[in-house]
């Protein structure tokens, strides 16, 4: 009588698609390099944000059949945009070991800047536009240079720059809205904030600009050096103080951006439109889930921009779905704990070179 085991010994491997027996060697191949690609994925920043902006895209989807009309995707593009633009200042800024809370003010400043310009100065549109431009460049030049020079925290010093941009703002307008100059708003207006996706590509160029100049480039290199360690930088032969200032210039420049395309987008100029605090906190709280450490010396400029479209999911997926706003600041607060908690922790296993 035969042996079941001999069957199973004598009994042919597995054939492939060409009808012979597939090595072990192939499945083990196939096995290492699917394991290789967990391991590169698992081992980037964004992994984890990209994960939760999917999970929540689809549960918002199964939740509600609106979340996926062209409509309300253009409601969160539009949303995501603005946080995702000013994220890649505040990345450079906390990786270099510094930050800025005065952007959000400085994008409701920019475009009184070009409404003054050109109804009171008489500049044409693109001067006028880029003088806007420039006032946010020149803030964060003042920022830089406070805190480089004279030794005075970021946090303080552009804590000081918020309620004074605030002031002029509120002084200047009397607080009340102003209408966009007519030569701009049916001119420029559509590529910059008017039309529909109009966000959604700025936000997708200066992302990608940025995340170059990150990775790629020698800025990005001695900003991580900076806020990695910043006396290490200095012996090695980094101008530390200029990658902190241009960092603050960056971030001044990106807000007074963010700011002119929102009022283009809602086709007024209102003294609140940067949203004050609003959009400095959320530019902040999308960099940090997208992995920045607010320590310095790490984090990742896709990250922030993920970071940015996980928070307007989150706010539009509430009110489609019929939730009070109010535990969105919970979600918020519970969101950005986990991410530092796993930033931290990640960081350890690094160190430990447990990770690859």
């Amino acid at each position: 009588m035969p042996d079941i085991g001999d069957d199973v010994r004598d009994s042919p491997a597995p054939a492939d698609v060409t009808g012979r027996p597939a090595p072990n060697g192939a499945r083990r191949g196939a096995t290492w390099i699917l394991l290789r690609v967990r391991d590169e994925f698992l081992r980037r920043r964004e992994a984890s944000v990209l994960v939760v902006a999917l999970a929540l895209g689809a549960y918002f989807a199964s939740a509600s059949e609106a979340f996926l009309t062209p409509d309300n995707m253009v409601n969160i593009t539009q949303a995501a945009a603005p946080s995702a633009i000013v994220a890649c200042g505040i990345v450079l800024l906390l990786v270099s070991g510094e930050i800025d809370l005065s952007v959000g003010v400085v994008a409701a400043l920019a475009p009184f800047m070009m409404h003054y310009a050109i109804d009171y100065w008489g500049l044409p549109g693109i001067p006028a536009i880029l003088l806007a431009l420039l006032t946010g460049t020149v803030i964060g030049l003042g920022n830089g240079l406070v805190t480089v020079l004279l030794k005075v925290p970021s946090f303080i010093t552009t804590l000081g720059t918020f309620y004074l941009v605030t002031g002029i703002v509120l002084t200047t307008s009397g607080a009340y809205p102003a209408e966009i100059p007519a030569s701009v708003d049916n001119q420029i207006g559509q590529w910059l904030g008017a039309a529909m996706w109009a966000h959604l590509g700025w936000a997708l160029v200066i992302v990608a600009f940025f995340h170059v100049l990150f990775t790629r480039t020698r800025w990005g290199l001695h900003t991580i050096a900076v806020g990695g360690n910043l006396l290490g930088a200095q012996e090695a032969g980094v101008r530390a103080g200029r990658i902190k200032i241009g960092n603050f210039m960056i971030a001044g420049t990106l807000g007074a951006f963010a700011g002119i395309i929102e009022a283009f987008r809602v086709h007024t100029i209102d003294p609140n439109l940067g949203g004050g605090t609003g959009l400095m906190f959320t530019a902040v709280s999308a960099a940090v889930i997208g992995g920045t450490a607010l320590a310095g010396g790490s984090g990742t400029i896709i990250g922030g921009a993920l970071g940015a479209l996980v928070l307007a999911e989150l706010q539009d997926g509430f009110n489609l779905i019929g939730i009070s706003a109010n535990p969105y600041f919970l979600i918020l607060g519970g969101s950005i704990l986990l991410a530092m908690i796993a930033n931290v922790y990640l960081s350890r296993l690094r160190r430990a070179g447990k990770t690859t």
